[in-house]
Parts: structure tokens; sequence; C-alpha cells
């Protein structure tokens, strides 16, 4: 059964094919800055519709912070785009993210069912400059998720310790 990945420990590298070609990189793409990485259910998923358009909403006080923000799903690039369009997603998303990969390599649920297909579940991580996971948020269902102004507060903690 894989594991879920710990605070202190460098975020696994993974590849995810990006919305408009290329690929995100990670934890590459975020070195340097903090960092939050968000696997999402789906396009179709409530929750996560909520969850993008939070984040969409807190990109300008994100970026004040320093924080860049990356989003995938297994969903494919057409719904992705559209997804995006959707919500006005300003950040970088990837598509059809390879379940089996993420879930070996992160711990992340997954979750089958017969009207949705198979899916991860919700899962985050904000990360460190460095790439080292300093929270990492489970869920097993639809419920659970980071949320940007605990992000932002919890950034900015760190930042005044490390003063």
């Amino acid at each position: 059964m894989p594991q879920h990945l710990q605070n202190g420990q460098i975020f696994p590298h993974l590849e995810i094919p990006a919305v408009g070609g290329g690929v995100l990189n990670l934890p590459r793409d975020l070195a340097g800055s903090f960092g939050v990485i968000t696997i999402y259910r789906g396009h179709w998923c409530p929750f996560c519709n909520e969850q993008m358009a939070a984040f969409t909403s807190a990109s300008e006080a994100l970026a004040k912070e320093g924080i860049k923000v990356v989003a995938f799903s297994v969903d494919d690039e057409a719904t992705t785009r559209e997804f995006i369009a959707k919500q006005n997603i300003p950040f970088k998303m990837g598509h059809s993210a390879n379940l089996e990969t993420i879930v070996d390599a992160t711990g992340a649920y997954d979750t089958e069912f017969p009207t949705r297909g198979h899916f991860l579940e919700t899962t985050g991580f904000v990360l460190a400059p460095d790439g080292t996971i300093v929270n990492a948020t489970y869920s097993s269902r639809a419920v659970g998720r980071l949320v940007p102004g605990d992000v932002i507060r919890l950034v900015a903690f760190m930042k005044s310790q490390a003063k």
C-alpha cells in the first residue's frame, strides 16, 4: 500500500502533462518559492470547483506572499481547458495525470464510481522553496482540502519564524 508523504520529505519528482503543452515538472517548477500542489477530483466535483474558485480569488494575495500554485487531475486536456475557462484559473494546470503513478508517488487516495470512473481524491501539499513538504492534506472523499487563507497564514508564520 502506498505511503502518505510526510512533513520534511522532499516532494517526489513528477511530470504531469500541462494544459497548452509541455509538462508540470514537480517540484522543480515551484523551486525558490513556497508552493501549493493541489490534486483535485475532477471538473465535475462541486467541492473542487469551490476550491479552485477560492485559489483563483486569492491569487493576488498568494502572489504577494510569493506562493506559486499548480493543480492537476485525471481529466483530459480538453476538459481541463474548459474548467480553466469556466473558473478563470490563473495558475498552471496539469491534465491526464496517471492515477497509478500519482498514488504510488504521493499516497493519494483513489476512488472508482460507475458514473465518474476512476479518479484521485483531493490531496494538497504546501512546499517550502527547497521542495520540502511543510504540510500534506489527504482527503479520502470530497471534503478536507487546502484552502488559500490557511496556506497564506502558514507561509506568513513560517517566514516570521525564519527571521
